[in-house]
């Protein structure tokens, strides 16, 4: 299918050919009729991406805050590395479309196929033959209103909460500063609100559309344009004055000030200057609101992602609601999309669109549609490769089928697995977009749009999952069934269920089941080893993470979707303390901070105790309040009169005898290239898995069993459940 991609690099928008978008859970998959170019916003974008790094980071330094922070802790040549790859990215363009539902995924009842929609949603009603969008940012079409119409309803609700910000009474005096599409849309939704409505903006024809939709009056911002409001509210200010203008410029935010009335409101809708000029605010004590985009539930993943809607009684206009009623109003004839629209285009002639709305054509525009046709077939598979002569599979070589594509596997795996010879067959992301980018990057064959079709792919040997973690258990379980081999990125499973039932598929599989434990296969990992090779006491091991504190609304820390950043994270220190004590783990006991700030989750700073089959013990201190720039992983062993520490698998300090030997290495090693040869050896050669599976599912089962502690804050004895 189509859709319209943007090269970070230099800022050109295109239609390119991704796969269909797979279906997921709580989504409904909409076959696009039509999408409309948010010209403010999506013009920036394209601008922002047209200037060099060296401008953009004077514009945006708080995104170079963050790579000198990443420099510091994790080396000049991971984060250049970084970059190079944000770069490559493409970013997927617009939030506002409508179409109709072509596939329901589960958790979904609101939707059946062939119901028309509107969507919303930046990286999800975006400019593509095919969207999937999450039910609560989905609405029903109501009769009579048609997909241009509709493609309106995200850009509605933005003017629509702005209004309600405002407050706006029956007759009151109303200032809208910028007449583009937002603010062409509140003239006319304050009009239908009873309001007597004023228009400024730089553009004399936008003034006069403006009046055409119900602005009582008007005129172009200068220097009149203080005195002429002062004439047309009687003398008295505006009551209220929204802005939706788009630019840097503080004038906006001034002109209101000085135009509104003693105590009068102003809400700031638009991206625009916001030094507030605060004598004038003071001297009228004027309310100032900046209005969130579509409305309550706006960036809140609970709400937008995961389908979690606010109580009606509580939240009476959702981001969800407000779209509704824009549509409601379009369909009772009380607010007028066609007059907005200047341009359509055909989805393929995307690039003459966006150089439209970033001026290079020097021509006027305001709503600019994109439509598709909807009788066309929709591709599922995507030759990454066309033109050119492929190499032959080889029966002896490691052919890779990749399901999820995100940050980790592009960065640490790919590259290590290319390094080893493997071939890249299919792959195959949640969104399609990823898929196309990372395929081409690394030469893949194809790109699909489901995982059925990476594991049914015939040419594949070797499954490498990257999914979020609520999909690892099931798709292994599948590939396994399949006869395929399979690496898992960890965790291995979320529940108890989840790891038997996968254990029993492996168990009776011919391929090996492989999973992302990587740090036994640092090169330091295996020198500490080594020194403790042929003791004959128990070893105790301190291993603490300086792991800093990630969002509460993280995908990570849902119960569902990720299981939390034990199940995630402390894996790895769990699996390394087997490696090197060699024996089981079969107890634990955990305990994290017991903090009052909603904000934050306790279990991220825990102590875990764990004892081992061979009388060993380990304590894990995964942490999330330190300073960035200490190490993040250290390590201390402790047996038989001899020390090892181990900082942040750079660094190994061997003690012994009273005598200290130290051994760092170029660049950080945290086994990822050790372990891809190890999957890669057990591939080709028929090898065993370089984990066993017994100790793959202890680890696992001890990170349950840490959260069942935290549970019932006793201490918790393993077993094979």
């Amino acid at each position: 299918m189509k859709q319209v991609l943007q090269n970070r690099k230099t800022g050109k928008a295109s239609a390119i050919e991704v796969p269909v978008p797979a279906l997921q859970r709580g989504r409904v998959l909409v076959r696009t009729a039509t999408s409309l170019i948010s010209a403010g916003t999506e013009r920036a974008s394209v601008e922002l991406a047209r200037k060099s790094l060296m401008r953009e980071a004077r514009e945006r330094p708080d995104l170079l805050k963050t790579v000198v922070e990443k420099a510091l802790t994790e080396g000049l040549l991971n984060t250049i590395g970084n970059v190079r790859e944000k770069l490559a990215a493409s970013q997927a363009l617009g939030y506002s479309a409508s179409g109709t539902v072509m596939e329901v995924g589960a958790d979904v009842t609101e939707f059946g196929v062939g119901d028309r929609v509107a969507c919303a949603g930046v990286g999800f009603a975006s400019h593509a033959e095919a969207i999937s969008v999450p039910k609560n940012l989905c609405v029903h079409l109501p009769v009579g209103v048609g997909f241009e119409a509709g493609a309106f309803g995200t850009l509605g609700a933005i003017a629509l909460q702005g209004l309600r910000l405002a407050e706006p009474t029956l007759g009151e005096a109303i200032v809208v500063i910028g007449l583009g599409l937002v603010g062409q849309l509140t003239v006319q939704l304050l009009k239908a609100n009873g309001c007597r409505v004023f228009g400024v903006d730089l553009d004399q024809s936008r003034v006069a559309l403006a009046r055409e939709l119900g602005a009582e009056a008007g005129c172009l911002s200068n220097d009149n344009a203080k005195s002429t409001i002062s004439s047309w509210s009687r003398g008295r200010g505006a009551d209220a004055v929204l802005i939706t203008a788009a630019t840097d410029s503080n004038q906006p935010v001034e002109l209101a000030a000085e135009v509104s009335r003693l105590k009068g409101r102003v809400v700031i809708v638009g991206m625009t200057g916001l030094q507030i000029p605060r004598a004038t605010f003071y001297r009228r004590e004027l309310a100032l609101k900046i209005s969130m985009s579509y409305g309550p539930g706006r960036y809140d993943p609970e709400y937008e992602e995961r389908g979690h809607d606010y109580p009606f009684a509580y939240v009476r206009w959702t981001e969800n609601r407000n779209i509704e009623a824009f549509l409601d109003l379009i369909a009772e004839g009380r607010i007028k999309s066609e007059q907005l629209i200047t341009h359509r285009f055909p989805i393929a002639q995307a690039e003459r669109a966006y150089q439209l709305i970033a001026g290079d054509t020097g021509e006027p525009h305001l709503g600019v549609l994109l439509n598709y046709d909807t009788s066309s077939k929709l591709k599922r598979e995507i030759e990454l490769a066309k033109g050119k002569v492929l190499p032959r599979i080889s029966a002896k070589s490691v052919r890779v089928g990749l399901i999820g594509a995100g940050n980790y596997v592009r960065a640490m795996l790919l590259p290590h697995f290319k390094s080893a010879g493997a071939e890249f067959c299919s792959i195959a992301s949640a969104s399609g977009v990823s898929a196309h980018d990372v395929g081409r990057t690394f030469g893949f064959t194809r790109a699909v749009s489901g995982a059925d079709e990476v594991i049914g792919d015939d040419d594949v040997n070797l499954v490498i999952i990257g999914t979020r973690h609520d999909l690892h258990a099931e798709l292994a379980a599948q590939a396994l069934e399949r006869g395929r081999h399979v690496f898992v990125e960890k965790p291995l499973a979320l529940n108890d269920e989840e790891l038997n039932n996968l254990l029993v598929v492996a168990a009776g599989s011919p391929g090996r089941l492989m999973v992302g434990f990587n740090r036994r296969f640092s090169p330091l990992a295996e020198a500490a080893k080594e020194f403790f090779a042929g003791r004959r006491a128990p070893l105790s091991i301190l291993y603490r993470f300086n792991a800093g504190r990630i969002p509460k609304e993280s995908w990570i820390h849902d119960e569902v979707e990720g299981g939390g950043r034990i199940i995630g994270e402390v894996c790895h220190a769990i699996d390394l303390m087997q490696f090197w004590i060699e024996a089981a783990p079969v107890s634990v006991f955990a305990q994290a901070v017991s903090g009052k700030n909603g904000g934050i989750v306790n279990e991220d700073s825990v102590f875990i105790a764990l004892g081992f089959a061979d009388g060993s013990n380990g304590c894990v201190a995964y942490l999330a309040e330190g300073d960035k720039r200490l190490e993040k992983e250290r390590v201390e062993i402790y047996g038989e009169g001899k020390t090892f520490v181990l900082s942040d698998f750079r660094q190994g300090l061997f003690y012994q005898k009273g005598q200290e030997k130290q051994t760092t290495l170029r660049s950080q090693d945290k086994g990822q290239a050790g372990q891809v040869r190890a999957v890669c050896r057990t591939v080709l050669e028929g090898r065993d898995a370089p984990i066993p599976l017994n100790e793959l599912a202890a680890t696992t089962r001890a990170t349950f069993r840490i959260k069942d502690s935290l549970r019932t804050g006793r201490k918790e004895v393993m077993s094979d459940e």
